[in-house]
């Protein structure tokens, strides 16, 4: 078996012991739901009114429930990040000791749907801002009335940068003055 990208803490332990007790009819449902807008940053896979429903149906506290769904957030997570295949990720849910029933919904979930999170994984920017143009200048100022022999070199960069979230561009300027020219 290829080496752990699961790591068995505390938490993990206690997702385990609470996903193996969730109804097994309506666990691949979750699981799609959660892969469906896993790539999406800001947003949350449950409203407040789905959690609340969530809660009801798999008979979980609230605390419980956000461990659930963020253990499964973070298995497929982990999933894309090694660029996991089906029965590798199944055995290493089972590793974990996870229900062999639930791991086999993972991998079947997975087999369904991982190429596509991987590919909206790989397109999504990581970063807020966007470099988008780059401009550059180079000032080079000869002499003073009071220092004839100078050099003043001064390098101003001209950076276009695009905000993700509202597509706005904006230009930061950056300056940079150079004491030595060097040859």
């Amino acid at each position: 078996m290829a080496a752990p990208v699961i790591p068995e803490s505390d938490s993990i332990r206690r997702a385990v012991s609470l996903l193996n007790a969730v109804d097994a009819g309506r666990f691949p449902r979750l699981l799609s739901r959660i892969l469906q807008k896993l790539h999406l940053k800001a947003e949350s896979s449950f409203s407040e009114e789905e959690e609340e429903k969530l809660q009801i149906a798999f008979s979980l506290e609230k605390q419980d429930l956000h461990l659930v769904l963020e253990t499964i957030s973070f298995i497929l997570e982990q999933a894309v990040y090694h660029n996991l295949k089906p029965a590798s990720l199944q055995q290493q849910l089972e590793s974990i000791h996870l229900d062999q029933e639930k791991a086999e919904a993972f991998a079947t979930a997975w087999a369904a749907a991982g190429q596509d999170t991987i590919e909206k994984f790989r397109q999504r920017v990581l970063t807020p801002q966007k470099l988008e143009t780059i401009g550059w200048q180079l000032n080079l100022q000869m002499a003073e009335s009071m220092q004839a022999k100078l050099k003043s070199p001064r390098a101003v960069l001209e950076l276009g940068v695009s905000n993700e979230d509202s597509k706005e561009r904006h230009e930061q300027l950056l300056q940079r003055s150079f004491c030595v020219l060097a040859h």
